[in-house]
């Protein structure tokens, strides 16, 4: 089925050269163009597009302002278009809280210099975005209470030899890989232990989902929380100093030697990846170029359960493709526990999807549950 594409971009340039890479595709029809806001929430409501391509800085209306206004009217998949600056970091996170799937780097030198890269970046991540569920389009904003924070102490552990990339990547003999979960998995009360670590992967619609989750833990938080979002290195400092103004707890960008404690959740920077040494320290590593994903859910993951065995808490949000699913298997092989988030809840279905249908998941919750189940597990 052809997806139909609405292109929004105050620069008749850019509108035609996108319009020109998307038709030459024979998947995508554009059925139309905007050059501002308020033309982008008209042509929303009659053109119905399954995708909208949306710019930031316009004229008469802002592509924030835009968002808002096409998710109340006719909820739809948007594509927004950053710079690759703190300032842009800034601007897309406020279009992914306000609604919007997914963001590309707006760089008019790769038009030029790259086309067929070009090319392929963007008609793969159009066609990505195309699958995104309406449903959880539609909800409203994560609430976002501002509280003060605790004073927190930090935790001592004993010295090993960390791990590399590759050997926690790498997935053990276990478990075979089924197609449909082999029972169906209940949202019963959740299985309360002393964990040492909550570790949360997401891709696709992970920032908001982040948001949500995190916010409502309280300052007081037993345990120590790594995160793994795929995001550009450029973003995930300016993600992490978001989340730590709006959260309870305590949020940063991990840097090499963070030490690992209660009420602290450290975010993977982009282009890296992001271990955990017998020390209860991370370890920041440059990205593997053999590994799809800078930072990658399996990497933080499978370290977590060399070093915390049956003691790790891990969850798989909303995301595209399966990273996650190979680091969780390890973790089941360890004894840990592995939550997955729901299909009707999730932006895209993939991550998670590929954790149940793997049999790994040993609960189901919906993204309003995950952040209250988390405490009652903990607590």
């Amino acid at each position: 089925m052809t997806i139909k594409v609405l292109v929004v971009d105050d620069s008749g340039f850019f509108r035609r050269r996108l319009t020109e890479i998307l038709s030459s595709d024979h998947d995508f029809e554009v059925v139309g163009t905007a050059s501002n806001g308020r033309e982008a929430v008209e042509k929303a409501v009659e053109l119905r597009p399954d995708v909208i391509t949306m710019d930031y800085e316009m004229p008469v209306m802002d592509g924030i302002t835009a968002v808002k206004q096409i998710m109340q009217r006719s909820p739809t998949p948007v594509l927004m278009f950053s710079s690759l600056t703190h300032e842009g970091a800034r601007v897309t996170l406020d279009a992914l809280e306000a609604g919007a799937v997914d963001y590309l780097p707006k760089n008019f030198e790769d038009i030029s210099r790259n086309p067929e890269r070009l090319k392929k970046m963007l008609c793969d991540k159009v066609r990505a975005v195309s699958h995104t569920n309406k449903r959880a389009l539609s909800r409203p904003a994560p609430v976002t209470p501002v509280a003060s924070k605790p004073v927190t102490t930090r935790v001592a552990a004993k010295a090993e030899v960390p791990l590399t990339p590759r050997e926690v990547a790498r997935p053990p003999v276990t478990r075979p890989l089924t197609t449909e979960p082999s029972s169906p998995v209940t949202k019963s009360k959740p299985k309360a232990k002393n964990y040492k670590l909550v570790a949360i992967g997401t891709s696709t619609g992970g920032p908001v989902a982040l948001q949500k989750v995190l916010t409502s833990l309280p300052g007081n938080f037993p345990a120590p929380i790594v995160l793994i979002q795929h995001m550009p290195a450029a973003f995930t400092k300016a993600f992490a100093d978001r989340l730590d103004k709006l959260c309870q707890i305590d949020v940063k960008e991990a840097e090499d030697g963070d030490m690992l404690r209660p009420g602290l959740a450290l975010l993977a920077p982009g282009g890296k990846q992001m271990m955990i040494d017998p020390r209860g320290q991370v370890r920041i590593l440059p990205g593997d170029e053999r590994l799809n994903y800078k930072p990658s859910v399996d990497v933080t993951f499978g370290s977590a359960a060399k070093v915390f065995n049956d003691k790790v808490l891990a969850v798989v949000l909303t995301g595209m493709g399966a990273d996650g699913r190979e680091g969780a298997r390890m973790l089941k092989a360890a004894g840990s526990q592995v939550w997955a988030q729901d299909e009707a809840s999730c932006v895209i279905y993939g991550m998670p999807m590929a954790v149940v249908k793997a049999d790994l998941a040993d609960a189901i919750y919906s993204l309003d549950e995950v952040g209250p189940n988390i405490i009652e597990a903990c607590l």
